[in-house]
């Protein structure tokens, strides 16, 4: 059994524009504790009326998010581990042989209570927090980290594995058995079960505090983005934004706490990148995206000393573990291997994209002088050049787009091509409980069976991270009876709020966005795995990119454009001129896209390759760290130190890279569907159970050369990317 701690910040996710695709990152958490504060029980008061105690008598057993309060998180999280202990201990006092059938399976199983309290608080500390939450967490997380410390440094439990592991062979398991067997033996060495008993307690220590240090790093970073507002009172300081740009932001105002101005703007990405783009005011622009970038770099939401020690933790950590850095402790587990076949594959990308960064620069600088700046060319110009020169060079704007994109439309689309490739439906069912008013629930159907249960989370409030991701409320997977248990998968984003009569209208990245989490999702929706360890989305981490990038080719195919792209006033299908224009200037801006995010990838990889304890300096560390692989001035790093939350509150650490190598698989598979049609049946047939359906069943790469028949090529990725 494994816990899915959903630790604070996500992935997780896809990469453009500020979008912190972060995949809500399921942190492997396989728990159990010292059998001695395992056998107190909890007081039954605190349980007679808990719903986590309850059967759940909702459609499919989801939570019944209006019955879950406040006060029953810790209670049954207490019980859950005392459960747990108690199925530990049973394994480890059985004196028959070790088995895979009486050691790994009960141990796959126990925790069943512990992950289904963890997998609702965890994720609603994300999209619903408030400052009793946080206060939750505060006691919530150190207490799972001690759980599962106890458990991986937990000698009988490992001897037992170990023993299984050594005499696989002697038993007739299938390759999905040897499977579970390794990465449940794997997860015990890499979390300390072989480190010498002097140093356990410090080891505990160190898991401990970061995951106190990670928490407040992710509190911070929401405290700083929520706290910033740009009041304007004059309309014609606002000269180039559109009207439903101003439309939004005085609504902005009007939701404001303590307005000072007719119009606002946040450092939200819905509000703060249309404003970059747009706004002709470049002292405005400046302000705006100063606040962006100098967040929790001083102040009371500071970060700095925060990265310091999780840094220093983290080497410690992994040279306790044996290795010389931490990004080498990470990769070891991942595709890539180690830190040098990581900077190899970011170099062969920089080198291409930098020069074409540079010319970029060179013609947004013209365009500056002319409008009669003498300055050198600034982050916050940045936006607004590259939206001016796309409109003159494509006669193509955000306000051509936006109309023919309602979320709704989108949302069409995206289920039109889940349909053709794999002949997937989606019924929304308004009698599922939600856990915001703004949520939505969706059935999906497969051949008249319901499969999964999907949550849409689509628009910001102050209780939500920004960014988008997924995660799972449950996981899919096969129960002791054998009975499929259907995935709970939730999506969370941030598009503008509908105003008034007037809809969510996307642009073309955050359509795309819609199309890249919904990625991870079908990776959920479509498991077929017998074991909750092995299931969907808990596949390595430069994998886990790959299903949801691969995905996002599909959003401007102009087949399907002409599916879902209606104009929202008007019903008129997007006309083949705005198609044209939409695929031409598809790979536009690309030096600019792939320099922030390598360069992001590189600034997380040399924090993680360090390998003596360090005193960090910000923002010198960073700023020395991009002079070096010569990042020009006019851009920086997609995601500054003090709020790259990818790295230091979410799950990935010495993992950034990963969109990046991703990239490379999705490239070369997407690539593959253009020869053979992208609605071919047999190549989506085959995508589907070899890659989707799979999980972590096999080494990632196997399940790729058994899709596409040999393993990936970067040129379509350089191709893709105009970059060759």
């Amino acid at each position: 059994m494994r816990l899915y701690i959903l630790f604070c910040t996500f992935a997780f996710y896809k990469l453009k524009s500020m979008r912190n695709n972060f995949k809500f990152m399921v942190v492997l958490f396989a728990t159990t504790c010292l059998l001695s504060s395992c056998k107190k029980k909890n007081d039954s008061s605190q349980l007679s009326n808990n719903p986590f105690m309850q059967e759940w008598e909702t459609p499919y057993e989801v939570p019944p998010f209006n019955k879950i309060e406040h006060k029953h998180y810790l209670p049954a999280i207490k019980e859950g581990i005392r459960q747990q202990c108690e199925i530990v201990e049973s394994i480890c006092s059985n004196s028959e042989q070790p088995t895979f059938s009486n050691t790994v399976i009960p141990y796959e199983y126990s925790g069943e209570l512990l992950n289904k309290v963890a997998s609702v608080f965890l994720n609603l500390t994300e999209c619903c927090n408030d400052k009793e939450m946080e206060q939750l967490a505060d006691t919530i997380i150190p207490l799972l980290t001690r759980h599962q410390d106890n458990l991986m440094l937990n000698e009988k439990l490992f001897e037992k594995i170990k023993i299984v592991y050594q005499n696989q062979d002697k038993e007739n398991l299938n390759p999905e058995q040897r499977r579970l067997l390794y990465i449940i033996y794997n997860g015990f060495v890499r979390g300390g079960a072989n480190i010498p008993k002097e140093k356990q307690s410090r080891f505990r220590e160190i898991n401990e505090r970061i995951s106190s240090l990670t928490l407040k790093f992710g509190n911070n970073v929401l405290g700083a983005t929520n706290n910033y507002i740009l009041f304007v009172n004059d309309e014609n300081d606002l000269d180039g934004l559109t009207e439903a740009q101003l439309d939004a932001a005085m609504e902005t105002a009007k939701n404001s706490e303590n307005p000072k101005g007719k119009y606002a703007f946040t450092v939200h990405i819905p509000s703060m990148e249309p404003f970059l783009q747009n706004c002709k005011n470049r002292n405005l622009r400046k302000e705006l995206w100063t606040a962006y970038s100098s967040r929790c770099l001083n102040g009371e939401f500071s970060n700095n000393s925060i990265i310091n020690e999780i840094t220093n933790l983290r080497i410690e950590k992994a040279q306790i573990l044996g290795f010389d850095n931490y990004a080498n402790y990470v990769l070891d587990n991942c595709m890539a291997k180690n830190a040098n076949n990581v900077y190899d594959l970011l170099m062969k990308v920089w080198t291409p994209a930098l020069e074409k960064a540079k010319e970029e620069a060179a013609t947004y600088q013209k365009m500056l002088n002319n409008d009669g700046f003498s300055g050198t060319l600034q982050p916050y110009d940045w936006r607004f050049y590259a939206e001016k020169l796309r409109k003159e060079k494509y006669d193509l704007n955000d306000d051509d787009i936006r109309p023919y994109l309602s979320l709704d439309s989108a949302q069409k689309g995206l289920f039109y091509v889940c349909e053709r490739l794999y002949g997937l439906t989606f019924k929304e069912n308004t009698q599922i409980p939600v856990y915001h008013k703004d949520v939505k629930a969706f059935e999906v159907i497969d051949n008249n069976e319901v499969i999964a249960i999907v949550y849409m989370d689509f628009f910001p409030r102050e209780s939500k991270r920004s960014g988008a991701w997924m995660t799972n409320f449950r996981e899919q997977y096969y129960d002791r009876n054998g009975n499929n248990v259907i995935p709970v998968v939730s999506l969370v984003f941030n598009f503008t709020k509908p105003i008034g009569d007037k809809p969510s209208l996307l642009n073309i990245d955050e359509t795309e966005t819609l199309y890249h989490e919904f990625g991870h999702a079908l990776h959920s929706i479509l498991s077929r795995c017998h074991y909750p360890t092995l299931s969907g989305t808990n596949v390595p981490r430069d994998f886990v990119e790959m299903p949801s990038q691969f995905m996002e080719h599909f959003a401007f195919e102009p087949e399907v454009l002409k599916i879902y792209a209606h104009h929202y006033k008007t019903g008129e299908l997007i006309p083949n001129e705005l198609i044209d224009k939409i695929n031409a200037a598809s790979t536009y801006g690309q030096g600019f896209v792939n320099t922030e995010l390598l360069a992001a990838s590189i600034l997380d990889m040399d924090y993680h390759v360090i390998t003596e304890s360090t005193n960090l300096k910000l923002p010198d560390f960073e700023n020395d760290r991009m002079e070096k692989i010569g990042l020009i001035n006019s851009i920086i790093s997609r995601y500054r130190s003090p709020y790259f939350q990818h790295i230091f509150s979410g799950g990935y650490a010495a993992g950034y890279y990963s969109y990046t190598w991703s990239a490379v698989l999705d490239n070369d598979a997407y690539q593959y569907f253009k020869e053979k049609g992208i609605f071919d049946p047999a190549t989506a047939i085959s995508f589907r159970t070899n890659i989707l359906e799979r999980g972590n069943t096999d080494d990632a790469m196997n399940l790729y050369v058994a899709f596409r028949g040999q393993k990936p090529s970067i040129e379509p990725l350089l191709k893709n990317r105009s970059l060759k």
